[in-house]
């Protein structure tokens, strides 16, 4: 809700010639001071202004003014608009920039890519006023007058403030900073993965594992000895043993009848 009325002298002329406000409330109402008010009731002031009807236009009751009329005291206030217009975002034009400097343009560009490489090509063309495919062109060397561009610093040149680019400079950095940590992210979250074999390799199901548990013990196979053909046998003890189980066979066959 706007604070003062449309075109408020012209508010004033007509609460002056058409109501019996004070000029107190009326320079309240219209945000001009009391002395100013005053000498549009001379005459003194606002020569040729036609007066505005602020009912007519709904920034003020018949019925505010009455009370304002009855009370020297009441401050009026503005009626509420009936339609809330809705506020017009002006959209900022490209950088203007004089004819007399416009041929340093391609020396400030220059010196910003040579510099402030993490300057994107929208970022330039805000602060020097250029196009894209100028700043391609100097960037390639396919410039036409690229054997006579010097870089130089656009705020040297006046093309540019000292705290645009300071702006322009860090907002960049902190692109470049989110950019870092989110490779980083990626390469991390990428090093974890565990290989394809792994993943496919087909798992073992629960009631095989409890049935080589459950297993008894009879059931299992004897395990293999392996004996390492590099081993030193001991020949005596062979021959001993099969002399001793011998000895024992014949004592047996001569006990028996």
């Amino acid at each position: 809700m706007p604070k003062t009325p449309l075109m408020p002298k012209a508010t004033a002329v007509w609460l002056i010639d058409n109501t019996t406000l004070t000029f107190d409330q009326i320079a309240d109402f219209c945000q001009l001071h009391d002395l100013e008010v005053k000498g549009i009731a001379d005459g003194d002031v606002a020569h040729g202004i036609k007066g505005l009807d602020p009912v007519s236009t709904g920034q003020l009751t018949r019925a505010e003014i009455e009370r304002g009329e009855a009370d020297a005291g009441y401050r009026l206030s503005i009626a509420e608009p009936k339609v809330e217009v809705p506020k017009i975002e002006r959209k900022r034009s490209p950088r203007y920039t004089p004819v007399s400097r416009r041929q340093d343009r391609p020396d400030a560009i220059s010196w910003l890519l040579r510099n402030h490489p993490e300057l994107t090509n929208a970022q330039i063309i805000k602060l020097v006023g250029t196009t894209k495919p100028t700043i391609e062109a100097i960037r390639n060397r396919t410039h036409w007058n690229s054997a006579n561009i010097k870089p130089v610093d656009p705020v040297t040149l006046g093309l540019c403030k000292q705290g645009d680019l300071d702006d322009a400079v860090q907002k960049a950095a902190r692109r470049v900073e989110r950019e870092r940590k989110r490779a980083e992210k990626e390469a991390i979250k990428a090093g974890t993965l565990l290989p394809a074999e792994e993943t496919t390799k087909p798992s073992v199901p629960a009631s095989d594992n409890r049935a080589m548990l459950l297993r008894p013990v009879a059931e299992k196979e004897p395990a293999e000895t392996e004996t390492s053909p590099d081993s030193d046998l001991d020949a005596d003890a062979v021959f001993a043993r099969l002399d001793a189980r011998k000895e024992e066979k014949t004592d047996e066959g001569g006990q028996n009848p």
